[in-house]
């Protein structure tokens, strides 16, 4: 058991008797209790499997590789619309951990076996650009350039965040203002 994460369930202001009831079945599978991104995180030979986490809806427990997961039992839920990879399960009660706790053991010895086996899933088809965001680059090759240079990840937030506007005239307003930080190599949320 990791003191940090000792830590962690006792300043838990949500949902702490639902993270300390996890906290044991997890402990069980054999996997190494850790702190990431200040939320417990579990994984195997230095591999991450499973992090809990509290959010309004109830205590969340994520699996980074549950787009591969058979989910015989219905319990795995997408973390949004451009989620591939990682799914996630909620629990708003102490009777609900002790009652999927049977399953959390199966999905994670599932999980371990999925990252034992090297298996990925293929990356998601590049979505077509904002039409907007099209225009600008093929009329600036500088820009283009930096585009093409930035992570696959980075290259669909821009344009998930450009694509989500309705008007023409707000999708290019937010193509000129991400110019800069597209040339300094930078995610939309990057500093």
């Amino acid at each position: 058991m990791n003191p940090e994460v000792d830590a962690f369930i006792t300043g838990a202001t949500q949902w702490p008797d639902e993270l300390a009831a996890m906290r044991p079945v997890l402990l069980a599978t054999g996997l190494t209790e850790e702190l990431k991104w200040r939320q417990p995180c579990y994984s195997h030979e230095g591999k991450n499997i499973v992090i809990m986490g509290e959010m309004k809806a109830g205590m969340t427990l994520g699996f980074f590789k549950g787009g591969l997961l058979s989910d015989p039992d219905r319990v795995l839920l997408d973390n949004g619309p451009n989620s591939r990879q990682t799914k996630r399960m909620f629990f708003t009660s102490v009777d609900d951990v002790e009652r999927l706790a049977d399953t959390v053991t199966r999905y994670v010895n599932e999980s371990v076996a999925v990252e034992l086996s090297g298996a990925t899933l293929d990356p998601a088809p590049e979505p077509e650009l904002a039409a907007e965001l099209q225009e600008r680059l093929d009329a600036d090759p500088k820009l283009k350039a930096a585009f093409e240079a930035l992570t696959p990840g980075r290259r669909r937030y821009y344009n998930i965040h450009i694509s989500e506007a309705k008007q023409s005239a707000t999708r290019s307003t937010r193509v000129e203002k991400c110019i800069p930080k597209i040339l300094a190599c930078k995610g939309l949320q990057d500093r």
